[in-house]
């Protein structure tokens, strides 16, 4: 980067070096910021970037990313919670220019920055964020919107009118292609046959583990649902106290622009056409049908309402997608404002800092002047920089190639189509050899896809310089390179008005799934799919524009950066592949890599990432190659059964049951200590019997009699109060305070309490003193409240009960067995792989980096007779066999075993891990978590289980390398050092 873009990024590098200061130690909750936000942003950042809430979501210190923020996206949002709500807070005022007095004032002396930043239109909170094509910057947009969200509704509750949060949104696309995309990241997508959506399937709800806690959900859920307005419904759909308006700019545009016409986007500043200039001064256009149609009109007025309606919210935070459309440029020395930027400035003008505007782009800038002088001029307000240089080191978007084949570098360079006499225009020769060639590398791609993963279609755009080219291509690909109508899918600036509404819709529809769908296998198209047209399969860009801007080149190659191999299995040869790259070397496979079909005029785009290591070139000797590199597919072999493990599942356990034989009260035995007489004696008489000995039972310590006479409602209470004493202690030792809370006690279920109380009431009137005995005469009842009386009937009562218990056992249990063949192959590199015959597979494979361990285990168990099947599982695709346990924290999580191993008396879940790892907390909460299942499954008979017992085996790699070189049996080290369970050990798991 030079030094001239590096003054033009100085406020992100400032915010960011300040924002990494604040943020040390948020991963375990102990950094500064925590205390400089508010308690709702606390949570919010603990759920999102918190270490164990990241594992919990599928996160690893291996680099298996789960639903989480990516590191991009996390310094997005970041930065803009400490730009917005830290460094803003209890500011009137809150502008760019504070901003960048906050971060990077020196930036304020360079060239006219001091002067652009401190102009009107910048005189609000203003933010973009630089971040490449695929990086997901949608989803660091619902997050920002979740934060301001939630933030504003706990400050209303509190009577707090905070002008940093708004409940008011608006997001703006920059044509029809994002306006529907982000319709379905709002509202889910279209239900077939319908105008309806099914919410199910928009971001928020599909991603809500990450995106808002648990305690947040119902809220926002309802907020979205009931608060969305479709650009049609701004300021006429009534909507509760908050909006999220989903518009685009044209909507913001003054003059009547057609929504379809996204070419005119690229003409910025250019003059009105004279028929625009009548049509705003005379809007009753004389003799022109379409001047005076009531839709125009209606659409005109309808646009002047909803700039009103939103001038005049209190406060707004608008959402500018694909912001590059939406500034201003420089024309002859002279800057001019795009007309929606202005309404932006009109909509802003009364609002404050209660206006903020947070602009997303991969190509924040405009290029100005030409040749040797021509350079990236950046927006000013960037206040983060994830280029697409960054997302390519970390592996979030494809890796970039050229196609450098001999016969396209002998072309000239003109690559325009050719017109025939008559003016009409065909195709070059130049334009025919590269659509050739990307259409031999797809099918190169297509064949060796399909060898690993059939369901995987590879796609190609060709982009062309207008309309009349489009046709011209698709008759090629179908006339003179054999392709059928149905692969070739032309999508053209104009196609929506020239099929109309509803004959678009089903158009869109599998243009949008192409992903899912073996045709199209072509996409052509001019700039209608430039932006928005996220889909990941586009291997292959065939540019045919002649223009050679540098912005439509990055939007271009935009389209296909997007990751097709998101799989796990994936990611040791993607990052080959780039190490490959960095190095100059070819890449090793085509897995998630770019092949552009470049003709030499574009070539000094690519010098920058050539230079650097971040682009690549492939030439005609890479099509004797494989395009997938040294991956195979390890199918289940002839005869798998005999080395299938079924892994058992306990769907329902059997019930047992508890009843009683009727109590023969006469046989209890009696309260002997003492007589009626006696115990009378010695508790006196009236007040000093209450004041003293009824504080003496704690059970019965608030227990009362009015005047020393109990009634018969006070002797039932005595009763209830004695049933659960007796119930409580069958369930569960007392507690030490001998005291019973009613919301506490747990009853004995295995009786009913209401015959219980039946006998307890005969046992006293007839059994307790050996005569009969009437609670209600006199003050005899006070002698059933003394301890040692209590005591005597607990104890005989719960002896009677537990003797008299009789156990039945109903149902059967239910056992299911899932099969590892369930699964039938697995992705595996030739390289770091192994042919093996006791498995199920016909190959086992490690990890290539640090893989060395389970490499050894594998050739040991290949090589023991005594071990008769095994199976390295897959996290990837045995999802099955997992552990469920709690972690050091309290939380939840999962993993998989290494190895599942059988011999003739066992099968063993094997864990591999090195020395220094085993004494980790996790692993030792992992090890009892498996012993636990295994000790229920081995409780199950040999039949449910499917026959042997089932053991767990921790192996320190230490140990593993030992007994390997003494000549030892696997079998026999796994015997060894199978875990034991302790007597009483209390440990509860589950495998899921």
């Amino acid at each position: 980067m030079s030094s001239k873009t590096d003054d033009q990024l100085a406020l992100a590098a400032g915010l960011t070096a300040k924002t990494q200061q604040l943020c040390l130690g948020l991963e375990s909750g102990a950094a500064d910021i925590l205390e400089l936000v508010t308690p709702t942003t606390a949570e919010l950042l603990l759920w999102w970037f918190g270490e164990d809430m990241v594992l919990a979501r599928g996160g690893s210190a291996t680099g298996g990313a789960g639903l989480n923020f990516h590191a991009g996206q996390k310094q997005a949002i970041l930065n803009a919670i400490v730009a917005h709500e830290v460094l803003g807070q209890e500011r009137e005022h809150w502008t760019l220019l504070d901003l960048y007095q906050a971060c990077a004032p020196d930036a304020l002396l360079t060239g006219n920055r001091m002067n652009e930043v401190a102009s009107p239109k910048h005189a609000h909170p203003k933010y973009c964020f630089k971040m490449a094509t695929g990086t997901g910057k949608t989803w660091v947009l619902q997050a920002l919107m979740v934060w301001q969200l939630l933030n504003k509704t706990a400050a209303l509750a509190e009577g707090i009118n905070d002008a940093r949060f708004t409940r008011q949104f608006m997001v703006v696309a920059p044509g029809l292609i994002v306006y529907e995309r982000l319709l379905d990241a709002f509202c889910g997508k279209l239900v077939a046959g319908s105008t309806g959506r099914d919410f199910s399937t928009s971001d928020v709800f599909k991603f809500a583990d990450l995106f808002v806690p648990e305690a947040y959900r119902d809220a926002v859920f309802a907020f979205v649902r009931g608060n969305v307005c479709s650009k049609a419904e701004i300021g006429l759909k009534a909507t509760g106290n908050g909006m999220i308006a989903i518009t685009n700019w044209h909507l913001l545009a003054e003059g009547d622009v057609p929504e379809d016409d996204v070419e005119d986007v690229e003409a910025l500043g250019a003059p009105l056409d004279p028929h625009l200039v009548v049509g705003a001064v005379l809007p009753l256009t004389p003799g022109r049908a379409t001047g005076n149609s009531l839709d125009v009109l209606d659409r005109r007025y309808a646009r002047g309402n909803v700039l009103e309606f939103l001038a005049g919210l209190p406060e707004l935070m608008v959402f500018n997608d694909e912001a590059h459309h939406i500034h201003d440029f420089k024309k002859e020395g002279e800057t001019t404002e795009v007309e929606w930027q202005k309404s932006l400035s009109r909509i802003a003008a009364t609002k404050g800092r209660r206006f903020v505007q947070v602009d997303f782009s991969a190509t924040p800038y405009n290029d100005v002047g030409s040749g040797k002088n021509k350079r990236k001029l950046y927006f000013p307000h960037i206040v983060v920089d994830f280029d697409l240089k960054s997302a390519m080191r970390a592996g979030l978007v494809k890796s970039l190639v050229l196609d450098k084949r001999k016969e396209i570098g002998a072309l000239p360079l003109e690559f325009k189509a050719e017109r025939d006499e008559a003016g009409n225009p065909t195709l070059s020769e130049g334009q025919r050899v590269m659509l050739r060639a990307g259409l031999k590398k797809l099918r190169k791609l297509e064949a060796d896809f399909a060898k690993i993963d059939p369901h995987r279609h590879p796609k190609m755009l060709v982009v062309c310089e207008d309309t009349t080219v489009s046709p011209l291509v698709a008759a090629f690909l179908q006339d003179q390179e054999g392709l059928n109508e149905d692969e070739v899918m032309t999508i053209d600036s104009g196609k929506k008005a020239e099929l109309g509404e509803k004959d678009w819709a089903p158009v869109r529809e599998r243009l949008f799934s192409v992903d899912s769908h073996a045709t199209p296998r072509v996409i052509v198209s001019v700039l209608m799919l430039r932006e928005g047209f996220d889909v990941n399969n586009i291997c292959v860009i065939v540019p045919l524009r002649s223009s050679q801007a540098q912005i439509l080149l990055e939007q271009t190659i935009g389209r296909g950066l997007r990751l097709m191999w998101r799989d796990d299995e994936y990611t040791d040869l993607k990052r080959e592949n780039r190490e490959r790259i960095n190095a100059g070397q070819e890449p090793g496979s085509l897995i998630d890599v770019l092949s552009i079909v470049e003709h030499p005029a574009f070539q000094s785009f690519y010098d920058e990432l050539l230079n650097e290591g971040l682009a690549g070139t492939t030439g005609d000797d890479t099509d004797d190659t494989s395009s997938t590199g040294d991956v195979l597919a390890a199918e289940l072999r002839e005869g798998f059964e005999a080395f299938d493990f079924g892994i058992p599942f306990i769907l329902q356990e059997a019930d047992e049951l508890h009843a009683h034989d009727g109590l023969d009260i006469s046989t209890l035995p009696a309260f002997t200590a003492m007589n009626v007489e006696q115990l009378t004696g010695l508790l006196g008489k009236g007040d000093t019997f209450i004041s003293q000995d009824l504080q003496s039972a704690t059970l019965f310590g608030d227990y009362r009699v009015d005047g020393a006479v109990m009634n018969v409602g006070g002797y039932n209470e005595y009763l209830s109060r004695l049933t659960r004493r007796i119930s409580q202690a069958l369930s569960e030792p007392m507690p030490k305070s001998n005291k019973i809370a009613t919301h506490l006690a747990k009853p004995y279920l295995q009786v009913n309490t209401a015959e219980l109380t039946g006998w307890l009431d005969d046992y006293i009137w007839t059994v307790l003193f050996g005569t009969t005995f009437n609670p209600l005469e006199g003050e005899n009842w006070r002698v059933l409240l003394l301890q040692p009386v209590v005591d005597h009937i607990t104890k005989v009562f719960a002896v009677a009960l537990l003797e008299s218990e009789q156990k039945h056992t109903t149902g059967q249990t239910e056992v299911h067995l899932r099969m590892l063949s369930e699964v039938p192959k697995l992705m595996l590199r030739e390289s770091h792989s192994l042919e093996v015959s006791k498995c199920i597979y016909t190959r086992l494979g490690w990890p290539a980096r640090n893989g060395g361990l389970e490499r050894a285990f594998i050739h040991w168990a290949q090589a023991d007779t005594q071990v008769q099947a095994f199976c390295k599982i897959s996290e990837n695709r045995h999802t099955f066999a997992r552990l469920r346990y709690v972690k050091e924290d309290g939380l939840p999580a999962f993993y998989s075993p290494d190895f599942l191993v059988r011999t003739s008396d066992a099968v063993y879940l094997a864990e591999t891990k090195a020395q220094q790892q085993t004494a980790h907390p996790n692993v030792q909460r992992k090890l009892k978590a498996a012993l636990a299942w295994c000790e229920r499954i081995n409780a199950l008979t040999p039949e449910q289980r499917g026959g042997p017992p089932w053991h767990y085996v921790l192996l320190a790699e230490n140990v593993v390398y030992e007994w390997q070189a003494k000549g030892a049996r696997l079998a026999e080290l796994l015997d060894y050092a199978r875990l034991r369970p302790l007597a009483n050990a209390s440990l509860q798991t589950s495998l899921i």
